[in-house]
């Protein structure tokens, strides 16, 4: 079966493709200068803040993914796909945080904080759009 793509979604893809490769930049020289010791001080604040601004971005991306797509059941998979994910991030996030206020795991995460858990989120709100619509419900 042949993908039509929507101009919404290509302008998506590409914005998407766009801010992962500057989080995955920013993210390996911030992790490489913090572990050689070589920033500290100021400096290291925005360096440490600098790979979150293009996650921030795929957050934009998608919110304007839903602006921008002019099908509008499209519009209600994506955000379907949304509730769902923001869902799955909140559960996931308020059992750790009560599993830690009660001393059961460690404080901290690890690196997996709320954006990765929404991010894990969409792809269980594709699942369910795809279980719940059949193929009317894949976007892609």
């Amino acid at each position: 079966m042949a993908v039509c793509w929507t101009s919404a979604a290509k302008r998506y893809t590409r914005r998407l493709a766009v801010l992962m490769t500057i989080y995955l930049v920013l993210l390996f020289i911030a992790v490489w200068l913090f572990r050689h010791d070589q920033v500290s001080g100021p400096l290291a604040w925005p360096l440490a803040i600098a790979p979150a601004l293009p996650v921030i971005g795929v957050f934009w991306a998608v919110m304007r993914f839903i602006v921008e797509e002019k099908d509008e059941f499209i519009r209600m998979l994506i955000v379907r796909q949304c509730l769902v994910a923001t869902g799955f991030c909140l559960t996931v996030m308020t059992i750790w945080e009560f599993l830690q206020n009660f001393e059961l795991v460690a404080q901290g995460n690890g690196g997996f904080g709320a954006a990765f858990f929404w991010f894990m989120g969409l792809g269980v709100g594709a699942i369910y759009n795809k279980i719940t619509m059949g193929t009317a419900g894949t976007l892609a």
